[in-house]
């Protein structure tokens, strides 16, 4: 358990690193007026994951000794996007078509109207 902690640590901090570089790197490349490093990272960090949960997960769920670093340490660093995606594709992919919509209409909802509700609440009590 120990170990397993530690690898998501490493990967952690390993991902946010190469988050910030990606941001960086698509703001010199695109410019500032849209969020294409955003935008990368999530295409990006969501093929990796759909690679490396192929790769490193079997058919009956086992996990390689690595899935933990990689998967949930250096993607979930670099974007939780990626988790999202797989998280709804598994959903998809088991039949539960509906669920698989529910959830990825409900994150983005639930994630847009609760960070609103955190600007609204930090301006009023900043204010």
């Amino acid at each position: 358990m120990i170990q397993s902690i530690l690898q998501v640590a490493l990967g952690g901090a390993i991902g946010a690193s190469a988050r910030y570089a990606t941001g960086l790197a698509a703001a010199r490349a695109f410019g500032t007026d849209f969020p294409y490093g955003t935008l990368a990272v999530n295409g990006i960090g969501s093929f990796l994951m759909g690679l490396g949960f192929a790769a490193l997960v079997g058919p009956d769920g086992e996990e390689s000794r690595l899935a933990p670093l990689l998967l949930a340490g250096v993607l979930g660093g670099y974007t939780t996007f990626s988790a999202y995606s797989l998280e709804v594709w598994q959903l998809f992919t088991a039949g539960r078509h509906a669920a698989a919509l529910g959830y990825a209409a409900g994150s983005s909802a639930l994630a847009i109207a609760a960070l609103a509700v955190g600007v609204l609440v930090a301006r009023s009590m900043l204010a």
